[in-house]
C-alpha cells in the first residue's frame, strides 16, 4: 500500500480532532476518504473544512450500533467501489471515581471505545480482505498506564489495545496489516476541551495524521503493530 493514490479510506469519529486530521493528511495523498460520526452539523462542517471534495463523504453512524456501521461499508463501496483503510477512532471519555461512576458513563465508553471498534472490523472485514487492506485502532497510553479516576477509560483502552494486537494475529494470514496507534496528550476537543494555544505543547492531530500516513506508506513486509506517541515534553505551565 506504498502508493497511496486513489485508495479509500474509512474513519469513525471523522468529524474533528484526530479524525479530521488524519482525513486530512489522507486526502493529501491522493486518498478518498469517508468520515463518520452521530452528529449531522459537526459532519456538514467537517465536509466544509475538507472542501466538500468528490473525495469525501461523510457519513451518519454511531459505531456501537452494528448495523449502522454496516450501512456506512455498504455506503462507501457504492460510491468507491472498494475499501482499503479503516481506522477505528471514534471514542468518549468519561473520569470518576469507580465507586461513583455512573452506568450509563460505563455502558457509553464500553460501547464506543471497544464494542464500537469490533463492530467497525466486522462490518469491514471482508473488504479489508478483498483488498488486502490496513485496519488501524486509536487507542491511547490509557490502554497500558492506568491513573485514578480512570477506572472506565482505562478499561477500553486496555481492551482495545488486546482486542486489536489479537486481531492482528487473525488477520495477517489474510494480507490484513493491524496496528494500533497510542498517544498521550493530543490536543483535540476531547472530554470537552476546546484546543488553543493552551495546548501548543501536546501531539497536535495533524502529527497522528503523518504517523498514519507513515504506517501505510511503510514496506509491506514490515509490520509496526503497537505504536505509542507522547508529547516530547510535558506542559510546563
Amino acid at each position: 500500500m506504498m502508493d497511496l493514490n486513489g485508495k479509500v479510506a474509512y474513519i469513525t469519529g471523522g468529524s474533528k480532532g484526530i479524525g479530521l486530521g488524519v482525513a486530512k493528511a489522507l486526502l493529501a495523498k491522493g486518498m478518498k476518504v469517508a468520515i463518520s460520526g452521530r452528529n449531522s452539523e459537526s459532519l456538514a462542517l467537517a465536509t466544509q473544512d475538507l472542501n466538500d471534495s468528490e473525495q469525501v463523504l461523510a457519513l451518519r453512524s454511531d459505531v456501537s450500533i452494528y448495523e449502522n456501521e454496516i450501512d456506512a461499508v455498504k455506503a462507501i463501496q457504492e460510491k468507491w467501489g472498494r475499501l482499503d483503510v479503516v481506522l477505528a477512532n471514534a471514542g468518549v471519555g468519561h473520569f470518576a471515581p469507580v465507586d461513583t461512576m455512573e452506568l450509563e458513563q460505563w455502558n457509553q465508553m464500553i460501547n464506543t471505545n471497544l464494542t464500537g471498534a469490533f463492530y467497525t472490523l466486522k462490518a469491514s472485514v471482508e473488504a479489508l480482505k478483498a483488498s488486502e487492506g490496513y485496519y488501524i485502532t486509536l487507542a491511547s497510553l490509557a490502554g497500558t498506564n492506568f491513573f485514578a479516576q480512570g477506572a472506565g477509560y482505562n478499561a477500553t483502552k486496555f481492551g482495545l489495545v488486546g482486542f486489536t494486537q489479537a486481531a492482528m494475529l487473525d488477520l495477517r494470514k489474510h494480507n490484513i496489516k493491524v496496528s494500533t496507534i497510542m498517544p498521550g496528550s493530543v490536543a483535540t476537543y476531547f472530554n470537552n476541551n476546546e484546543p488553543s494555544q493552551k495546548d501548543a505543547w501536546k501531539i497536535q492531530s495533524e502529527d497522528i495524521g503523518q504517523i498514519v500516513v507513515d504506517l501505510l506508506e511503510m514496506h509491506p513486509r514490515t509490520l509496526p503493530s503497537k505504536i505509542e506517541v507522547r508529547p516530547t515534553r510535558p506542559d510546563l505551565k
